[in-house]
């Protein structure tokens, strides 16, 4: 299923948002090329995605493998056109453009796999919400189709709600993730049906779900819808990224956050995305902190 690749769009930067850690079992990203087990509303599917200077090939397998063809130029930004950075844009955010034209946000469709990894990453370190992600993925997840067998589909919304709260604790998952976990599963149908909505319509129904907050809407609709404005709003690390590349201030708060992307409307996350490729952080104070894992606690 060959297809034509803008010269300018770099796929791993596009596609690395949709892995969780290096050694995610439903993702993998080299170079080349990009593997992702995944469930679909037809069902559980692979696709494997490769390329070269002008031309991306893609095959699929399983009985998703017709919905995740269908959604390849969108995952991998094609629909995406870009943005034109003008002169009056902060020197951080014109140099971090200039150094990343090639990103593209893309829109993988699947709401329900991207809420999964982003509930776990709440309220705990991103190592430890990774070693959680791949945890559960390997204990609850299963084979994907096709020939890797390596890889591994995300927890069904079965298998989740199988298990009560407590069953994720050796995980370290306290009951308050766990059950986020098992609320997302019980509306798996129904999240499906809302990733073809707007994200301001998506947003709105996601916020109705206990234990999902404007952190986990703002982080997981950027990826799954292609959402070039999400803000994850909470987040521990971005507001003094922020504050720091375009302030020159060391610390942030959200409000603050805010106020600075607001010259950007409509490609805030666009603008935090680039940053960060550019290597802009907060800086950093004293030795880091230690986090006891929550099941110690």
């Amino acid at each position: 299923m060959p297809a034509r690749l803008d010269p300018i769009t770099d796929m791993r930067s596009t596609l690395s948002v949709y892995r969780y850690g290096r050694a995610d079992p439903t993702t993998r990203l080299t170079d080349i090329d990009f593997w992702r087990a995944t469930h679909t509303p037809d069902g559980p599917g692979t696709v494997h995605v490769w390329w070269s200077l002008n031309n991306v090939d893609v095959e699929t397998w399983g009985p998703g493998s017709g919905w995740l063809a269908d959604r390849v130029s969108s995952m991998t930004g094609a629909d995406d056109a870009g943005w034109s950075c003008n002169d009056n844009a902060h020197p951080a955010v014109r140099a971090a453009h200039r150094n990343h034209r090639g990103l593209r946000i893309g829109a993988s469709g699947t709401l329900y796999h991207e809420l999964l990894p982003v509930v776990l990453a709440q309220r705990v370190t991103s190592a430890e919400a990774v070693r959680q992600w791949r945890q559960i993925c390997l204990a609850l997840g299963t084979p994907a189709p096709g020939p890797d067998e390596s890889l591994r589909l995300p927890p069904a919304p079965e298998a989740i709600l199988a298990r009560p709260a407590w069953w994720y604790h050796p995980f370290g998952i306290e009951c308050k993730r766990a059950e986020a976990l098992r609320m997302v599963a019980r509306y798996a149908h129904r999240i499906d049906e809302w990733a073809e909505l707007t994200p301001i319509e998506v947003a709105s129904k996601l916020a109705l779900l206990r234990g999902i907050g404007p952190w986990t809407i703002g982080s997981a609709l950027g990826p799954a819808l292609g959402d070039p404005d999400s803000v994850p709003v909470g987040d521990y690390h971005i507001p003094n990224a922020i504050a720091s590349a375009l302030a020159g201030e060391p610390r942030g708060n959200d409000a603050r956050m805010l106020e600075l992307l607001a010259p950007y409307a409509g490609q805030r996350g666009r603008v935090i995305r680039l940053l960060g490729l550019d290597g802009h952080s907060a800086p950093a104070f004293g030795p880091r902190r230690r986090i006891e894992p929550m099941y110690r606690r």
